[in-house]
């Protein structure tokens, strides 16, 4: 980066990047576990598996709040030369850096199916829901701060998520920075008349 600037990545972009995979990956599982009766049978599976979902998705959800809202409070204005990455090359990268995370939690979710059809796949829907209510709830604090929450790009790849150990701040830029709307989804542009 030209002049000591850095990659910036959205915060609930890179949150919200996961909850679709997981969603639909979830959906299928559950769906090819409907089809094995497996050994609890499909009434007790589906109902462990709609716990486990609305648990999943509370914890998720829920989950380092606290870190989240002191990296936002004590976020610092993006620099002049700082590079504001799109939403669909943070969405691209994330699942190519956890495509084989998601196989292996599709595969075992439908294997469980054996045991409790339907239950592995309704946790990865919810795991996917409480990353969109987490996504959701960034959003609103970005709307409430009218400002935009960035993470540098070299401390999501030190691992640990825009949460991380190795993110020691956040970056804030203007509600009409990026390509993103607040929550990560994408900006909605007016019609042409």
């Amino acid at each position: 980066m030209a002049r000591g600037g850095q990659g910036l990545a959205r915060v609930a972009v890179v949150v919200r990047a996961g909850a679709a995979p997981l969603w639909w990956l979830g959906v299928v599982a559950a769906g090819l576990g409907l089809a094995v009766p497996g050994v609890t049978g499909r009434r007790i599976g589906l109902l462990a598996g709609a716990a486990l979902f609305l648990v999943t998705a509370a914890v998720v959800a829920l989950a380092r709040r606290g870190r989240y809202a002191a990296l936002a409070r004590s976020a610092t204005r993006a620099g002049k030369y700082d590079v504001l990455q799109d939403r669909a090359v943070t969405v691209r990268t994330w699942r190519r850096g956890h495509r084989w995370w998601l196989l292996l939690a599709f595969l075992a979710a439908a294997a469980g199916s054996f045991a409790a059809p339907a239950a592995g796949g309704l946790l990865m829907a919810g795991a996917g829901v409480g990353l969109w209510v987490k996504a959701a709830w960034i959003g609103r604090r970005e709307k409430a701060e009218d400002v935009l929450l960035w993470v540098r790009v070299d401390w999501l790849r030190a691992g640990g998520g825009p949460a991380g150990k190795a993110v020691r701040g956040y970056r804030s830029t203007g509600i009409a920075a990026g390509d993103a709307a607040p929550g990560g989804s994408r900006r909605r542009t007016a019609a042409l008349v």
